[in-house]
């Protein structure tokens, strides 16, 4: 998911209080736009690089600056929210950001685009590699209804809050890149609604928070994290899954949830098990698994598109995401 907005800027909105001179619940509009922020450097870095502008933001030091901001505007505006755990992860994070630092001084600094794209592909193959696959519906699904069943859930959140797939990024909806961009969003959207609007609409923004983490990414991205670790084995994507785990068991902590990890007997690459009675000529593993296979095996992508220019009339502006 990439959202229509420059990757590396988030302009944080400002309200003041009438009389006061001051930023209107400042401490939390601080750690909404901490979190965005960070959500936001995952989910970027996680992407096949098309173009120089990461590697850019990698080698100019912006990503490791960036990064060291949102940890201290969450660490100053964190209060005891979430207990020890989220101090003590905070600060992994931190040394996360010192890795990578390092590694850019050490081994990215001269490099060309060409060498990102093949530590990339080094990592993630150029087809949905089965050591460590960043799409969710491979976790936890016995067949291809389950499957279908985690991307209609995932696309209806997305349908709830205006954001659909931005035609210039080739992923599916249950990427990780795009499931992190849309807790970005998410928290972008309540740090915008703690400054603008009233206590309704930021809890449901908040709530949609919590039910992602824990039904979702907190679900799938610690086993995916522990899987990168030992496919990448070194590098920045080593760096990358190491803070991405440790970044879960924050905002977990933070939110006040309790996701049900996936362990490793969870992970089911690439099967088709069709349930009892049932065959297929082409099973999902033939063809990539690919999400309109998934889909439409299961006469899912009519129900996805249901009614959608209803939907989009009366949802209001839809944003690109």
């Amino acid at each position: 998911m990439a959202i229509k907005e420059s990757q590396r800027s988030i302009v944080d909105p400002v309200t003041m209080v009438p009389g006061t001179g001051t930023l209107k619940d400042s401490p939390a509009v601080e750690r909404a736009l901490g979190r965005s922020k960070l959500y936001l450097l995952i989910s970027w870095s996680m992407l096949y690089p098309e173009d120089e502008e990461f590697l850019d933001y990698l080698q100019s030091g912006e990503f490791v600056e960036d990064g060291r901001s949102a940890i201290e505007s969450l660490g100053r505006a964190l209060d005891g929210i979430g207990g020890d755990l989220a101090k003590k992860k905070l600060a992994a994070l931190s040394k996360s950001f010192d890795l990578i630092e390092r590694w850019v001084a050490s081994e990215c600094a001269n490099w060309q685009l060409v060498d990102l794209q093949a530590e990339h592909r080094r990592v993630f193959s150029n087809v949905i590699t089965l050591d460590c696959p960043p799409y969710e519906t491979l976790f936890g699904n016995d067949h291809v209804f389950g499957q279908a069943h985690v991307m209609g859930d995932i696309a209806g959140f997305y349908r709830a809050f205006g954001v659909e797939l931005s035609r210039d990024i080739h992923e599916r909806m249950d990427h990780l890149s795009v499931e992190l961009e849309f807790m970005h969003f998410l928290a972008y959207k309540e740090s915008y609604a703690r400054c603008h609007d009233g206590d309704e609409k930021i809890q449901i923004v908040v709530d949609a928070q919590k039910k992602f983490v824990k039904e979702h990414i907190g679900r799938w991205v610690p086993l995916f994290s522990r899987m990168l670790v030992k496919k990448a084995d070194s590098g920045f994507f080593r760096d990358m899954a190491e803070l991405s785990s440790d970044w879960m068991d924050f905002d977990a902590a933070y939110l006040g949830v309790s996701p049900q990890p996936y362990s490793e007997a969870d992970y089911r690459p690439a099967t088709f098990n069709a349930p009892e009675g049932q065959t297929y000529e082409c099973g999902a593993q033939d063809q990539g698994n690919e999400l309109s296979i998934l889909l439409n095996e299961v006469g899912a992508q009519s129900f996805l598109e249901k009614d959608k220019g209803k939907e989009k009339e009366g949802a209001g502006p839809v944003g690109t995401a």
